[in-house]
């Protein structure tokens, strides 16, 4: 049975993209840096027959509660075949670049891309001894530099400290392929789409079930492409 870890899987897509992944047999860990919400996201999976979820706690944020998550993890598997960055949050308003408050701006920072890079560092060793490892970045349209310069919506300025946290975890997502170039390992960026989740409000314009099917067919995909960024119907974004 393989396994998969997913930060912020007690809500929202990661929840949905747990739940998923569940039915489809992979032996699931649902991270939560809350505790109780946590034990309830597993509670809810398992009053659904899904019995191959377990909670784990993780605070993306905070390196003492990511390696104590290794470590539990360590004694329970001894490799892990996917790994779903996907915690993330919006961050304050407002977000204009030019006057953004830059402890707003680095505290979305700190989930979005710093909580994903230590995250990965501390579970490659457990990536590694997989046949088929997988990284898989929860990204945003937003944070395609593309999109950015060519886009005329005005709302995308109220997300300036969110977007460019998902730019740089686009730009880790190819520096970490290319460091990975020639091996089994499989590294990607993911745009779910604008989905009514928690981290907008409910204001998104899919659902849960909507956006977790791109993460899950690129989790499950057997020929994926490393090193590339893909919309909520699987083609190609530009960096």
């Amino acid at each position: 049975m393989k396994t998969v870890l997913i930060t912020g899987a007690n809500q929202g897509i990661g929840f949905e993209t747990a739940k998923q992944l569940a039915e489809l047999g992979y032996y699931v860990y649902l991270g939560s840096r809350n505790k109780t919400n946590g034990i309830e996201a597993q509670k809810k999976l398992n009053e659904l027959g899904l019995k191959n979820v377990e909670f784990i706690e993780i605070n993306v944020t905070d390196i003492h509660s990511i390696k104590s998550a290794k470590q539990t993890l360590a004694t329970k598997i001894q490799q892990l075949d996917v790994l779903i960055n996907n915690a993330g949050i919006a961050g304050k308003q407002p977000q204009n670049i030019s006057s953004v408050e830059i402890g707003h701006l680095s505290e979305v920072f700190e989930t979005n891309f710093f909580g994903a890079v230590q995250t990965t560092q501390q579970f490659i060793d457990l990536l590694k001894k997989s046949d088929e490892p997988r990284i898989i970045n929860v990204s945003s349209p937003l944070g395609s530099l593309a999109v950015q310069s060519n886009s005329q919506n005005p709302n995308h300025r109220i997300y300036d400290a969110y977007s460019s946290s998902k730019t740089a975890l686009n730009a880790f997502t190819v520096l970490l392929s290319k460091e990975f170039q020639g091996t089994n390992f499989k590294i990607i960026s993911v745009e779910p789409g604008y989905t009514a989740t928690n981290l907008n409000q409910y204001q998104g314009t899919q659902t849960t079930e909507q956006a977790a099917n791109i993460i899950v067919k690129f989790a499950t995909l057997s020929n994926v492409p490393t090193g590339n960024f893909f919309d909520r119907n699987g083609n190609e974004l530009a960096w």
